[in-house]
């Protein structure tokens, strides 16, 4: 068998310094690399001709296919800009060939990531284009940065930087915990990306055990919840993950999550005509969300191939708002991007190259 290649977006900065010195070089020499890697955001170590000989080496040896370490530069499979010009859909191959959908979106004066966390998901919900496509593989805590480090080579190229990350792409970020918890180690890394905490925003459809390890653990993330459903007939029919961690637990986890973090919690809620977009519905969202710090993110369905809900009326969608509003509860509709290329919430999905699927492991 061959030897399993080390990617060196994988590493933490301590990591790397010790896997230089174990390969003979002065620990001094972490910072350099660190910062072609994370900071420039470069593709090439082998360019890099200012660096003392001793380094110049150890990438001609070492950062090779031969040599056993390897970057995560993602390769482009397609590039989709939306018409307007504020959004763009990048399809990414990784290593074994396996695509991924990353989105760049812009607003006035600030730009977002929109990253994915797994190619595929195991969480099923219906009206979400992933979700349909099933699971493949866990993403290494590498493959996630470097989506960021393609959005942050886009924008420079343009005069312009990235703001914002939310892990709202394809898979369920929770259910990968340790890598993706890794992967924000290293963007909001001060030395590298230097993202903070702040500005990102991990999003999940309520895998209870991974929001009460971040709580547990004090992780400094902006978090996000689908709740989509006001009852547990309800959200099942449109979350199968419902059944393994029901609403009441979820709302009791978020509530923990408040208690310990004191941070607030940001709750999505896709407006499906018929199905969740009334009034009564809304009455119940409040009484769900009593006594929580949060505030209500109201996404109109983006519409799939592989469901037949229609997005609400704007008059529906008003009411609803409005009934959120009145109970003191923060509540805003979201804008819109990329849906005329498939690139927004609920419409990622990658067609091709999928290996044989790896056994999702649940928390």
């Amino acid at each position: 068998m061959g030897h399993v290649p080390v990617f060196l977006h994988d590493l933490t900065f301590d990591e790397l310094r010790d896997l230089l010195v174990a390969d003979g070089l002065r620990p001094v020499h972490v910072k350099a690399v660190w910062n072609a890697l994370h900071f420039r955001a470069e593709t090439d170590l082998t360019a890099r001709f200012d660096w003392v000989p001793p380094l110049r080496r150890w990438v001609a040896e070492k950062v090779t296919p031969e040599g056993g370490y390897r970057l995560d530069h993602l390769a482009v499979a397609s590039h989709i800009p939306s018409g307007d010009g504020l959004t763009q859909k990048f399809l990414l191959r990784l290593q074994d060939g396996q695509e991924i959908e990353t989105v760049i979106m812009g607003y006035t004066g600030r730009h977002t990531v929109c990253v994915s966390t797994q190619a595929g998901c195991a969480m099923g919900c219906v009206f979400c284009a992933t979700g349909q496509m099933g699971f493949v593989r866990h993403l290494r805590p590498g493959e996630i940065v470097g989506q960021v480090l393609h959005a942050q080579r886009i924008l420079r190229a343009r005069g312009e930087r990235l703001r914002n990350i939310v892990l709202m792409g394809m898979g369920e970020p929770l259910h990968n915990y340790a890598h993706v918890m890794k992967a924000l180690d290293l963007i909001s890394d001060t030395r590298g990306c230097n993202i903070g905490p702040s500005k990102i925003s991990v999003s999940t459809v309520g895998v209870v055990p991974g929001i009460l390890r971040l709580a547990e653990e004090n992780r400094p993330y902006n978090l996000a919840i689908s709740l989509h459903g006001s009852t547990e007939e309800e959200r099942a029919a449109l979350i199968p993950a419902n059944q393994r961690w029901p609403l009441s637990e979820l709302i009791a986890a978020c509530r923990t999550y408040g208690e310990k973090t004191g941070r607030r919690i940001f709750f999505a809620w896709t407006l499906i005509a018929g199905v969740n977009d009334t009034p009564d519905h809304a009455q119940r969202v409040v009484a769900l969300l009593q006594g929580l710090d949060a505030h209500l993110n109201l996404i109109p369905l983006n519409e799939t191939a592989g469901y037949s809900g229609r997005e609400s009326a704007e008059k529906a969608g008003d009411v609803f708002q409005q009934i959120i509003l009145a109970a003191g509860i923060p509540c805003t509709v979201r804008q819109r991007r990329g849906i005329d290329v498939a690139a927004g919430c609920g419409q990622l999905k990658a067609e091709k190259n999928r290996p044989r699927r790896e056994q999702p492991v649940l928390t």
